[in-house]
């Protein structure tokens, strides 16, 4: 397994390949039968059931994916002590996860090839409004880094742990005060990270602002390894996926969801999707080397996105 404190090393693997993710692990969850209501979402099956996390990314590896996401997206000190968990009990949480997701990786036909990304969701997911989906915080950078610190430093520890993370995965970010802020606390730790932004149309951020910005910040940070867009449209994504690979000078990590959209008071998504696996070879030829998908994508999608990888 390669190194999980060299971002160099890292980016020389996706530059001599791409990288399949798995998909969106809340769905994957209630497929199975669990309830997710509650601010905790996924974080609460982690808390009560470990193991169907595990077996939840168990089947995305089996599907061919090569990188799992942690269950930490939804995972806060400020969420997790407004239900009552405690600072110490809420580091264990976040340990737990990288913990249950590198089991499953070894348990993977090729485990030695597979990573574990550790899950840096956004403020906006801890607030359990939707508002990772509109930016609209009210929160000033400073602010923001304060939040953050804490997870990355709990999270970005398993980096340098024995069989922990091989990087962060800072994801669904929705405006250029959180992408700065995230960026200003990992540049100069050495811990590797990919940064994607969450975008309406436009070639712009839920907040409205020009995403091209986010991805210029990036540019310069020697632990970012990838740049890129998660959970949006899949035809919104691919408009997106060159534009980052100029801009940031790095290799992009894209991962879209179903083309559905999520209503946060109706706490369900509408609409009909879209195929992935369709569109997943435009953006390789544009610059993406981590590729999967998001909320309301399966294995089963998972696994047709590798195959078309193959052919």
């Amino acid at each position: 397994m390669i190194s999980r404190v060299d971002p160099d090393r890292l980016s020389e693997a996706l530059a001599a390949g791409v990288k399949v993710l798995d998909g969106g692990l809340a769905t994957e969850l209630e497929a199975a039968g669990h309830d997710l209501s509650g601010s905790l979402w996924s974080g609460r099956v982690l808390r009560d059931d470990p193991g169907a996390i595990q077996a939840a990314h168990v089947r995305f590896f089996d599907a061919g994916a090569q990188v799992a996401t942690t269950a930490s997206y939804q995972l806060s000190f400020a969420g997790l002590a407004r239900v009552g968990v405690d600072r110490s009990a809420a580091e264990a949480l976040l340990q737990r996860s990288v913990r249950v997701a590198a089991q499953a990786r070894a348990r993977a036909s090729d485990p030695d090839s597979c990573w574990v990304a550790a899950s840096i969701g956004p403020y906006g997911a801890a607030l359990a409004d939707g508002s990772e989906y509109r930016g609209d915080y009210g929160r000033s950078v400073a602010e923001l880094r304060s939040w953050h610190r804490p997870r990355l430093a709990v999270l970005g520890a398993t980096v340098l742990a024995e069989d922990g993370a091989d990087l962060l995965a800072c994801e669904t970010v929705p405006c250029l005060a959180e992408a700065e802020a995230l960026l200003a606390e990992i540049a100069g730790s050495g811990v590797p990270c990919w940064l994607s932004l969450t975008c309406g149309s436009g070639k712009r951020t839920r907040a409205g602002e020009p995403v091209v910005e986010a991805f210029a910040m990036a540019r310069d940070v020697a632990e970012v390894v990838a740049v890129g867009v998660n959970c949006l449209a899949p035809h919104d994504a691919g408009e997106l996926v060159p534009i980052a690979a100029e801009v940031s000078g790095k290799p992009v990590v894209v991962y879209p969801n179903s083309g559905q959209e999520w209503d946060p008071t109706a706490r369900r998504w509408r609409g009909s999707g879209e195929s992935l696996a369709g569109q997943v070879g435009g953006w390789v030829e544009d610059g993406a080397r981590l590729v999967g998908g998001c909320c309301r994508v399966g294995p089963a999608e998972i696994a047709a996105m590798g195959r078309r990888l193959v052919r």
